[in-house]
């Protein structure tokens, strides 16, 4: 070895001809190449402005040298090889198997041409919503930018079988050749033209999605509600209809969190100005009474819902993204030139400053500065629809001097974070930002929803295109005069009815409709402690709160082409429209049935009539279900039914708690409780461990009851070494569940079978 560098370095190396490469290790596992063909390394606006933001790094080894012809620098755990024109690299792990085989790079004015060689059996997943048709796309393009209905999400990441992930550094619209028109090559051309990109080794895809996100950020914990039941108001509604439909959900004792408004809501229908208001005729506020007690917002606060308002935007964002940054993009707060005038001519204050094409920007204005009066009334976000921000915008140049070209795909990226930055620094809590298009780095700032395409089965095809590359709070809309729909919509990450220009409450969708809406609501509302854990355990370690199966069973090749199933959290698997399920292997058991399946299989299943698809506990699981409530808040968590599927494998989760709306947690301020379950030969045990941490509003007495799924009845019940009373358990035959009476935590049960 020639050199060895003890800080986290950046090798610089002159090719053939006028090409340069730089390599930069961002962290042992992570490098990112560079071609140039002149000798420039320009970094994207992801770079600039910080989407691409990997941890600080700490100081570690990287050693260069040569390996024959080619040069070598190697961190240990991933060493880079590359010819003396660039053409060809290999990425390989520490062990020197090679994960990537570049083989070719053409340069080009119109963009860059980047060939690799791919294994004969190798495989990729990712690229986020480009397609709803598959998980893998050998043999298949993925065409990433930025569209309408066809794209909203589409992601310039992939991870490959092989064991490595590659995040391409553009903004541009890139189009990636999986070997469709040749079997035995793979190549992108990305519009930006040039060659940039990062590669990260893992040996699984959940070690490469751990990789993604520590480059490009982890998923921000929203507030417990917003894992509640979301209803949209139809556009055509006014206050008192909003009001109703409230004072209904509560009636029809159907849980719910959210209540939002349409486009209907604005004075002027999608206003994308700075100078939108209430509509006077749907929703008159007196002028005296801005923010209350009396407003029909404050009536709807009061039951307990938070509130959301509509939005579209055309503002040009790149000039607040530009301030954030340090610089004045576009001259934005220069004073113009004074014009010439002819010494005989008359000024005319009229032609004293410049005329801007764009006419909704405030260049010296952020654009949530107009939304905070919103705010201040109780709005508690905003859904950012598609409207001007998937349209291409071919001959505008933005304030910072991007072309659209590299803005189009940037700008929903600007646009969440300047939604979460600016309601965190107005109120102080945890932002809630939804929007339906993303880029690279989308998962760290947004939760979105499939647009404009429905709540079937296609639009999960979609959402888990973006779990693969990351992404936890996806929705649609749900379909809710279908029990397939409901089904589906009530066991998303988050949950949606969008009435939009239709009648879609549940109470006008007929007595059995409404009911299953009411049962789906219900159990949604209990499910919360448990889908809120794994939220954040989702924000820990970048691993979706909604995993494909082929991300949690990569190596059981049944479930590389199902895309009607997915887990939510760890613990329960969901099965949609189809009346067939992949059971990867271990035991499941049929939630509404209490039927036991053996995994490792496809199987015919049946629900019952007044359900909508199957849901299956995982052996191993635990599931703490919490108190009834119409809305989060409405009472203590002081209540938690623990239910468990122990297996002959020790299973653990972290159930964890924080005040559900504030920054207080990522200062520490949170409660966790270690949950455990084993099978031993005949005897179970399950055990609540003791609680630790402390927050605001904190429970300080709870109950923990148990329902524990058994193969057979128990001899004896033990909780914490006292032999219970037959009085203080049953055991449900038929199911196959064992329930035993509440007693205060911490608790350990033991049952002998």
């Amino acid at each position: 070895m020639k050199k060895t560098s003890e800080e986290t370095p950046v090798i610089e190396r002159k090719l053939t001809g006028n090409r340069a490469l730089r390599l930069t290790f961002v962290a042992p596992d992570i490098v990112r190449v560079q071609v140039s063909r002149d000798g420039a390394f320009p970094d994207t606006g992801l770079n600039r402005y910080g989407f691409i933001a990997p941890p600080p790094a700490e100081a570690f080894a990287v050693a260069t040298g040569k390996a024959g012809s080619l040069a070598r620098a190697s961190s240990g755990a991933l060493e880079v090889r590359w010819s003396k024109d660039g053409s060809r690299i290999s990425v390989a792990d520490g062990k020197g198997k090679v994960r990537l085989r570049q083989t070719d790079v053409e340069h080009r004015d119109g963009g860059a041409v980047v060939g690799f060689k791919p294994a004969k059996n190798e495989d990729w997943a990712g690229f986020g919503d480009q397609t709803r048709k598959r998980l893998f796309h050998r043999g298949h393009v993925a065409d990433c930018h930025v569209r309408n209905v066809k794209s909203y999400v589409p992601v310039p990441f992939f991870m490959s079988t092989r064991g490595a992930g590659v995040l391409v550094n553009t903004t541009h619209r890139i189009v990636f050749d999986m070997c469709a028109s040749k079997p035995n090559r793979c190549e992108w051309r990305d519009g930006r033209g040039v060659v940039d990109y990062y590669v990260m080794i893992g040996e699984s895809f959940r070690e490469l999605i751990e990789a993604y996100t520590r480059l490009t950020g982890r998923p921000k914990l929203p507030p417990d509600w917003s894992f509640g039941l979301w209803y949209i108001c139809r556009t055509q509604a006014n206050d008192c209809e909003a009001v109703n439909d409230a004072l209904n959900f509560r009636r029809e004792n159907i849980p719910c969190d959210v209540l939002g408004l349409e486009p209907g809501w604005m004075e002027k229908n999608y206003d994308g100005s700075v100078d939108k208001t209430w509509s006077s005729e749907r929703f008159p506020i007196p002028p005296y009474c801005r923010t209350g007690p009396h407003n029909f917002f404050n009536a709807i606060q009061r039951m307990g819902f938070h509130m959301e308002l509509w939005l579209c935007c055309d503002y040009d964002l790149s000039y607040e993204a530009e301030r954030r940054v340090g610089c004045n993009a576009g001259g934005g707060t220069a004073r113009a030139e004074p014009p010439f005038y002819h010494k005989d001519g008359e000024a005319d204050p009229h032609f004293s400053a410049p005329m801007y094409a764009d006419q909704v920007t405030q260049r010296d204005q952020r654009w949530f500065q107009h939304l905070r009066p919103f705010v201040e009334q109780g709005i508690a976000f905003f859904k950012q629809d598609g409207a001007y921000q998937v349209m291409d915008h071919p001959d505008r140049l933005w304030g910072n001097g991007m072309p659209d070209a590299e803005m189009h795909n940037l700008y929903p990226l600007l646009y969440a974070r300047e939604m979460h930055d600016g309601f965190l620094e107005q109120t102080g809590r945890r932002p809630v930002v939804f929007t339906v298009a993303g880029w690279a780095g989308f998962q760290a700032w947004a939760g979105t929803w499939t647009g404009d395409t429905g709540g079937r089965l296609e639009t999960l095809g979609a959402m888990l295109n973006t779990a693969m590359v990351g992404h936890s709070w996806a929705t649609n809309d749900m379909e809710v005069a279908e029990k397939e729909g409901i089904h589906m919509g009530y066991l998303l990450p988050w949950s949606q009815i969008n009435s939009w220009n239709y009648f879609r409450m549940p109470w006008v969708q007929g007595k059995d409709l409404c009911d299953m809406h009411r049962a789906y609501a219900q159990l949604r509302a209990r499910l919360i402690p448990y889908i809120y854990s794994w939220a954040r355990h989702a924000t820990r370690t970048g691993y979706p709160l909604m995993a494909p199966l082929p991300l949690e069973f990569e190596n059981d090749s049944r479930c590389r082409n199902v895309l009607h199933e997915f887990l939510l959290g760890r613990d329960l698997l969901v099965s949609v429209y189809k009346p067939d399920v992949c059971l990867p292997a271990g035991r499941w058991k049929d939630y509404w049935t209490g039927r036991v399946y053996e995994g490792a299989r496809h199987t015919k299943i049946a629900w019952p009539a007044n359900r909508g698809g199957g849901l299956f506990v995982r052996e191993g699981a635990l599931i703490p279900f919490g108190p009834l409530m119409a809305y989060r808040g409405e009472r203590p968590v002081d209540e938690i039914e623990l239910y468990a599927f122990p297996g002959r494998h020790a299973s653990s989760m972290d159930f964890y708690e924080d005040d559900g709306c504030s920054m207080a947690y990522a200062k520490g301020r949170f409660a966790v409780t270690p949950l455990e379950c084993v099978r031993r030969g005949r005897q179970v045990r399950v055990r609540v461990g003791k609680t630790a941490g402390r927050f605001a509003g904190q429970c300080t007495s709870r109950t923990w009851s148990f329902r524990v799924a058994l193969d057979a009845a128990p001899r004896k019940v033990f909780a914490n070494g006292t032999l219970l009373k037959e009085k203080d358990w049953t055991f449900d035959r038929e199911r196959g569940e064992l329930a035993v009476a509440a007693g205060s935590g911490p608790v350990e049960l033991i049952v002998g079978e």
